[in-house]
């Protein structure tokens, strides 16, 4: 069995993060579950992709707003996700 490197105290938030928007995704509607599951999905890769790893202040903002947005997606009154697109 070949042993992983160990993660990082950031990269172990990410994917808490990460796990914490699936799972509060089972507790939405079947149809609106797959939409959350895609658009986070997306969005994680989307970061993975474009954002420094050495920009801590940068992924430190992100970690913050993936928070607020997953309690916010914890509310039952809560169906679904948003996306804002922004042109570069």
């Amino acid at each position: 069995m070949a042993s992983r490197p160990k993660l990082s105290g950031i990269q172990k938030q990410v994917l808490a993060l990460y796990r914490g928007f699936l799972r509060t995704a089972r507790l939405k509607d079947p149809e609106e579950r797959h939409r959350i599951e895609s658009v986070v999905s997306a969005e994680f890769r989307d970061n993975a992709r474009n954002v420094d790893r050495r920009n801590f202040v940068y992924i430190e903002y992100l970690l913050r707003r993936g928070k607020r947005q997953l309690e916010q997606l914890k509310n039952p009154d809560i169906t679904g996700l948003a996306t804002l697109e922004v042109k570069k």
